[in-house]
């Protein structure tokens, strides 16, 4: 964020609610002068003369949950073509702010998006975060030496825990009813500022639908027959929780570019924590719901691995592959045409039927697969039958 700070003109921290985007801003850059839209009479002044707001601000200055009051981004463009210096501008915004319908301007050429995440699981273990890193540059490496691993109940407690700094503070129930209560602002308050709902129980209906289906195809059709809603609705409630940073769709990745705008993306909610409690998911139930932790698992890895993404390399992008024999891998890595794998289980062994989607993968890519992992809850890091592939212990995610 420095380096965007010196070159360019407006930056952004974008990403959901309570992940820590307003205590960064603030304590990261005390040096700026700070206002935030949540304060009712600035709101009103914002949108009312947002050209006014902005000519009055100090310079620099950091502008709080600006997704609140669209029409400023115009303003700020003003400003800014008048005065191009680096780092005038520091926004954040609790939702995609280019994917808000009535944003006046993009600012293309003057604006530098940073997505921040709930917290990874190696930011919570104060480790690097350098899993992805090292699978990129090929460094990831089988050999059975003991290492250490931990109990099912613990990544069970991860996975019902989540990213939200606020509820790792607090018992499971208490986090359960933070949960509720952060759905309930940002679906009866924050839903209302970036697009027009009438009835905002429908899209609440739709999220809770959802994580009993994180990590499954999207299946538009047949949620809007579940929920007793048009398909168009669906899509629009769909991508108001996209842009809230509540779910997340996942493109298909094919060999022939084309055919992957066509095939059918998976749905991810990347909280495993808000996933949980809108499933009634508990650490008791690892055992007897193991199905829908094998789903919430998928998920979790998921977001882990996009949130390394953000420190990694910018270029990666992040796919699902199902081919018509329904033969599956969870997470496709792409950079250019480099290809890595990513498959997820939730159980402690490995066996040789588990490298098929991999297989089938690198098969489809040739030269271009670079490599491919399956995490387990296993202890070791394992050579498969095939030697391009790995079974790597869940926890590599935070001890590297």
């Amino acid at each position: 964020m420095l380096a965007a700070l010196a070159d360019t003109p407006v930056v952004a921290i974008i990403g959901p609610r309570q992940c820590g985007k307003s205590t960064l801003a603030q304590s990261g850059f005390p040096e700026r002068s700070y206002v935030s839209l949540d304060d009712q009479a600035l709101l009103s002044t914002a949108r009312d003369d947002p050209v006014g707001f902005v000519s009055s601000l100090p310079d620099p200055v950091t502008i709080d949950e600006v997704q609140r009051a669209p029409d400023l981004f115009r303003a700020i463009k003003r400003s800014v073509d008048r005065d191009r210096r680096p780092g005038r501008f520091l926004l954040t915004g609790s939702a995609d702010l280019l994917l808000l319908p009535q944003l006046s301007d993009s600012l293309a050429g003057r604006i530098e998006f940073i997505h921040l995440h709930p917290l990874t699981e190696s930011e919570k273990a104060g480790v690097a975060g350098a899993f992805l890193s090292t699978l990129i540059a090929g460094k990831l490496k089988g050999e059975i030496k003991g290492e250490s691993g931990e109990p099912s109940s613990t990544l069970a407690a991860r996975l019902v825990a989540g990213g939200y700094p606020e509820p790792l503070t607090r018992t499971p129930e208490r986090a359960r009813q933070w949960h509720r209560a952060y759905l309930r602002t940002l679906i009866e308050r924050d839903l209302q500022d970036i697009a027009r709902v009438k009835n905002a129980g429908e899209v609440a209906r739709l999220l809770e639908l959802l994580s009993l289906r994180t990590a499954e195809l999207l299946n538009t059709s047949n949620l809007s027959q579940e929920l007793g809603l048009d398909r168009e609705t669906v899509d629009h409630y769909l991508a108001i929780l996209e842009r809230l940073f509540l779910v997340r769709r996942l493109p298909a990745w094919h060999r022939n570019e084309s055919k992957r705008l066509v095939k059918a993306p998976k749905i991810h909610l990347p909280d495993s924590g808000l996933a949980a409690t809108l499933a009634g998911l508990t650490v008791e139930d690892w055992n007897t719901r193991r199905d829908r932790f094998g789903h919430l698992l998928e998920s979790f890895v998921v977001q882990q691995l996009v949130a390394q993404s953000g420190w990694t390399d910018p270029d990666l992008r992040f796919w699902h592959y199902r081919d018509k024999d329904q033969v599956e891998v969870d997470l496709v890595v792409t950079r250019g045409r480099q290809t890595w794998g990513v498959e997820v289980k939730a159980s402690a062994t490995v066996n040789t039927s588990d490298g098929n989607g991999l297989r089938r993968l690198a098969d489809q890519c040739d030269k271009d697969f670079k490599g491919g992992v399956l995490f387990y809850a296993g202890t070791n890091t394992l050579p498969m039958s095939d030697p391009r592939f790995l079974a790597v212990p869940l926890a590599k995610l935070w001890n590297i």
